[in-house]
């Protein structure tokens, strides 16, 4: 399992080093993104991408869980008002999985992240967000170099259990 890591960096330079720092500790390329709420990020920083900065992911499970409801209610009907099997429930519960999810991760593809709206002031002052995926077992080492290298880079929250595969 990983942990999410949140920094805030006052400026793009700022950001680089941090960055620099980062690939020096032996943290991919694809584990650390960044977020700026003012000016366009430069080309050699990466930007965070769509599953970070909106909601699909929650919206997905969401709507899976609803169409799982929904869709184990449906069959349970239509046995009881039709002459149909018992695997109707199964067939009808995966349609309202796979159509709930992919209708709520529509919808909230269009909406941010609800986890980032705590750095919006932050965001908008000017200042650039850089978010990190270490493995639990060096989150500590990596605080520590971070708080070393950097008196200007500010902590601002983790978040435990983000699997490893996305």
């Amino acid at each position: 399992m990983r942990h999410r890591l949140y920094y805030f960096l006052p400026d793009i330079n700022s950001a680089r080093r941090a960055f620099d720092n980062m690939l020096l500790s032996r943290i991919e390329q694809k584990y650390v993104s960044f977020i700026s709420g003012g000016a366009p990020l430069p080309h050699d920083l990466p930007e965070a991408n769509f599953l970070v900065k909106t909601d699909v992911l929650h919206g997905a499970v969401a709507g899976m869980i609803m169409g799982a409801i929904l869709g184990a209610a449906f069959g349970a009907l239509l046995i009881n008002y039709y002459d149909v099997g018992p695997a109707t429930v199964l067939v009808t519960t995966l349609m309202g999985i796979l159509f709930g999810g992919w209708a709520s991760s529509m919808a909230a593809a269009a909406m941010p992240n609800s986890q980032l709206k705590k750095f919006m002031p932050e965001l908008e002052r000017g200042k650039v967000l850089m978010i990190v995926h270490v493995p639990a077992r060096r989150v500590e080492e990596i605080e520590k170099m971070l708080a070393e290298r950097h008196p200007e880079i500010r902590f601002s929250g983790e978040e435990p259990h983000i699997p490893v595969f996305p």
